[in-house]
């Protein structure tokens, strides 16, 4: 049928990482956006796993690989391999639970220790459809996600509320800065080849630096 692409085709691969307590639905908003699944029957993630869904984005085909890992402490050895290559992170908190979102200051910490400074970062919100248990006011979240300069939104993986537009705010956020520097470079070096891993804190005009003196 027309306008079908294969699954490896798409122009850019992203990854994206799940970060938060546990408990806050991190694996529900990773079914809900690359499956359409909820399960209500959540265990908690065990080491690692991750999803693909491709969307479009400015007619370019945005393949975004989303990690999701257990909020325990007791998993914290893994760190390192999970941050890295991340170009996009979704920093989930429990609105019903106040203690999730004081920890969210320290999940930041640790992801800009372990990430490019461009990173694209979303403050979630998560579980909004349990209005009458909110222990966070959207304010409160709001605030700090101007102070820290994150994108900021309130999800439900349970009914599916705003799943869909955190998830492609991220990715076009993340787009936009690839292609913004893309342009930059246009002049001195070739473009990344189609379906090549972008990694938006590489310098896509090292060549620049390659000038008079060189030997």
């Amino acid at each position: 049928m027309s306008g079908y692409r294969a699954e490896d085709d798409y122009d850019y691969l992203f990854k994206v990482v799940l970060i938060g307590d546990s408990g806050v639905g991190k694996s529900n908003l990773l079914s809900r956006f690359t499956r359409n699944e909820f399960s209500l029957e959540s265990k908690s993630t065990i080491g690692v796993e991750f999803a693909t869904r491709s969307l479009n984005v400015d007619s370019k085909v945005i393949k975004a690989q989303i990690w999701d890992t257990a909020g325990q402490e007791r998993y914290r050895a893994i760190t390192s391999a999970y941050y890295r290559g991340a170009v996009g992170a979704l920093l989930v908190y429990d609105v019903t639970r106040y203690p999730t979102f004081e920890n969210v200051e320290r999940w930041l910490k640790e992801l800009r220790d372990h990430t490019d400074p461009n990173i694209v970062v979303m403050l979630i919100g998560n579980k909004s459809d349990l209005r009458h248990l909110v222990a966070v006011q959207t304010d409160d979240a709001k605030s700090f996600a101007e102070r820290e300069s994150l994108y900021f939104m309130e999800t439900s993986a349970l009914d599916a509320t705003n799943v869909e537009t955190a998830f492609a705010e991220v990715l076009t956020q993340i787009y936009r800065i690839v292609s913004k520097k893309a342009m930059d470079a246009a002049q001195d070096t070739t473009l990344p080849s189609k379906g090549d891993k972008i990694d938006v804190g590489k310098e896509v005009s090292a060549i620049k630096s390659v000038g008079c003196c060189s030997s």
